[in-house]
């Protein structure tokens, strides 16, 4: 395995990132998956507005390194994972059919055509769509991971609210904002951790 060698930009982003902002006193896990997350958005708020306990983050990692697969809602955040290849069913035909046979989103429709293929244990990366981590849970996919940061003034902060109190492993965010980036940034954070940790 080759050892990741970040830009220059990037290192000095988090030169940048941690003179404005101290969270040493975050676990590990934690603190890379925020920091990571403040990286991709230059949002220091992400600090205080994302949410998730290290257990979680370690069930996550363990399960990356084991070679679960990486599942996303939405193709943007599937480009945004630079690690790992993931499955993204979003521009299947079959979703589009799918959804309209049964009356729901294309992005809930991806989430069941994705679960057929995948099953439990995979870790799922919602960067989009609310509708796609509401479908996670009423599915009961028994994840390893759920990366929940839906944007959206439409479902996405209640959405966020259900994975939370789902008991399920997760990490997610309070507000309404979110997306793509930062729901890439966060799977990205577990996928850079060295393999001495």
């Amino acid at each position: 395995m080759t050892t990741r060698q970040p830009h220059p930009i990037e290192v000095r982003s988090y030169e940048i990132l941690r003179s404005r902002i101290d969270l040493s006193p975050m676990p590990p896990l934690w603190r890379a998956v925020v920091e990571r997350v403040i990286h991709a958005s230059a949002d220091l708020e992400y600090a205080v507005d994302l949410v998730t306990h290290e257990a979680h983050l370690e069930r996550g990692l363990i399960a990356l390194r084991r070679g679960a697969p990486i599942v996303t809602d939405v193709g943007m955040v599937a480009a945004g994972i630079t690690a790992r290849d993931t499955i993204c069913h979003i521009g299947d035909p079959a979703a589009a059919r799918m959804a309209k046979a049964a009356g729901i989103t294309r992005s809930a429709a991806a989430i069941r055509l994705s679960y057929a293929e995948v099953g439990p244990g995979a870790i799922w990366v919602i960067g989009c769509a609310p509708t796609a981590l509401e479908e996670i849970l009423l599915r009961r996919v028994n994840p390893a991971l759920v990366v929940g940061m839906p944007v959206g003034f439409v479902g996405a902060a209640e959405s966020k609210a259900a994975l939370r109190a789902s008991g399920l492993s997760q990490v997610s965010n309070v507000s309404e904002k979110g997306g793509s980036a930062v729901a890439a940034a966060a799977i990205n954070a577990l996928l850079y951790i060295g393999e001495d940790r």
